[in-house]
């Protein structure tokens, strides 16, 4: 019904992890039961932000598998023979109320203060009343019989539970008139002939859990073993916000939010873990989880720290030669496309340069496109300066430029911001009288063609001792 945000990727975690640890199979399965609200590419959506997000389901939809369909709308044939069982066993009946007398006993139950449910008329037609309702043409739904008295049962994360849900609601239609199941058969049939183990969900299925097993009885199955996650909430309490798009993945994606980082901040937002632990790689979440750890408290999700979390992952992609040669050609991509207008000397996107720009501004940066920022535009762009305008700033211009020409050739080899800062302070009091600020001005000039931006030292450490050089031979040549 829509696409996938940050609780449901979550929730997927949570299962693949389960999955993996236990050397199991991480199902994707798309419930779309309720033609109405189809989001169409939704489901497409899901498994490629699941692809995109490093845990990709062994069988799916697009993958296919032992099990499938792996689409609900697809197994419709599936569903209507359980239905007809359950009518055959007594454990379900038809229901020919119309929506409208439905829509009153809402409106009555409302107007009284009570929660709506229904009143299970139709529970108590007589055979002979049904065959005729059926003779007549008219239009049923198949409910399933709720019994008092449920078992209980040992949910992994909330224990010992059970919801006498005979007491608070009437019974359920499980198959609509159009041959669709609702969630509750369809989920039930689908978790059997699929093999299901255990089923991971949200706390909001906890209460209907009681009804899913009065299903399984009925059917003479043996249940999976069900755990049922806390919600995921913003860090004040509240829900997460779909208002603005804001928690889907497609944002975060698009926004250039690594994978890692997603999936480590919902988990060390919530539970599964001996300790919350900033940086954990997904083999690390395996190797750690125990779903017995997982506490019934929402988890609180701070997602003003998410560029921290990225800062830690993108640092660890750099320093990694594989992902390094990726975060390269990523870089490169994103010059031309800020920059391509503009006079981008093809040296600048030497391998080389971008990677070398990417091993001095490592765990200074939280995403990759903060290095195509006006900050850094320096790095891509070489600025046009003239000697006359240099020569405005200070009338050595020529003499510092020769000064800094030889410091960078004497440190080219262990260039670093603190080494640079001494130098440049040493090299100002050879100088006759342009001050240290003035001296800073024209090499900021020289370099970036800005008047603002990192520090001097900062810029020709980034640089790099052969590009300061040619920058400051071109514009005393010019």
């Amino acid at each position: 019904t829509g696409f996938l945000h940050l609780g449901g990727l979550r929730t997927a975690l949570y299962n693949y992890i389960f999955a993996k640890k236990h050397r199991g199979t991480f199902i994707l399965r798309v419930e779309d039961t309720d033609q109405n609200r189809v989001v169409p590419g939704a489901a497409e959506g899901i498994e490629d932000m699941l692809d995109w997000a490093g845990i990709s389901p062994d069988e799916s939809p697009r993958r296919g598998g032992p099990a499938g369909p792996y689409v609900q709308s697809q197994r419709l044939e599936l569903y209507g023979r359980a239905g007809a069982a359950l009518l055959a066993s007594g454990a379900a009946y038809r229901c020919f109320c119309s929506p409208q007398r439905l829509e009153l006993l809402r409106k009555d139950a409302l107007r009284s203060h009570q929660t709506p449910r229904y009143d299970n008329r139709c529970r108590h037609l007589a055979p002979t009343e049904v065959a005729q309702k059926l003779s007549e043409g008219l239009d049923c739904v198949i409910r399933f019989r709720l019994e008092k008295g449920v078992e209980p049962f040992q949910d992994l994360v909330y224990g010992w539970n059970k919801h006498e849900v005979a007491d608070v609601e009437g019974d359920p239609v499980i198959l609509k008139g159009d041959g669709f199941p609702t969630y509750h058969l369809a989920n039930v049939v689908d978790d059997h002939y699929m093999g299901i183990t255990h089923v991971l969900r949200g706390t909001e299925w906890l209460a209907s859990t009681s009804k899913h097993l009065l299903l399984y009885k009925a059917f003479g199955w043996e249940p999976p073993q069900f755990g049922h996650l806390p919600l995921l909430l913003n860090k004040d309490g509240g829900k997460l916000s779909k208002r603005q798009g804001d928690i889907f993945l497609e944002r975060f994606a698009r926004d250039g939010f690594l994978p890692e980082a997603l999936l480590d901040i919902v988990t060390n937002c919530g539970s599964g873990f001996t300790e919350k632990q900033m940086g954990r790689t997904l083999e690390e979440l395996i190797s750690q989880f125990e779903v017995g750890r997982i506490t019934t408290h929402s988890a609180l999700l701070d997602l003003e720290a998410l560029p921290e979390f990225n800062r830690v992952h993108l640092t660890r992609h750099i320093e990694n030669q594989g992902l390094r040669q990726k975060l390269i050609r990523e870089l490169q991509g994103l010059v031309e496309l800020v920059y391509g207008d503009q006079q981008v000397d093809p040296d600048v996107l030497e391998n080389e340069y971008v990677e070398r720009v990417l091993l001095l501004r490592k765990g200074h940066i939280s995403l990759l496109k903060n290095l195509v920022s006006s900050d850094y535009s320096y790095l891509w762009v070489r600025p046009s300066v003239s000697r006359q305008q240099l020569q405005t700033i200070s009338a050595e211009a020529d003499e510092i430029g020769k000064l800094v020409l030889g410091l960078m050739t004497r440190q080219a080899a262990a260039i670093t911001v603190e080494e640079l800062n001494k130098g440049l302070r040493s090299l100002q009091k050879q100088t006759r009288d342009t001050k240290y600020s003035s001296m800073m001005q024209l090499l900021r000039l020289v370099l970036s063609g800005r008047q603002h931006g990192p520090s001097v030292a900062e810029m020709m450490v980034t640089l790099g001792a052969e590009e300061v050089c040619g920058r400051i031979r071109r514009a005393l040549s010019s």
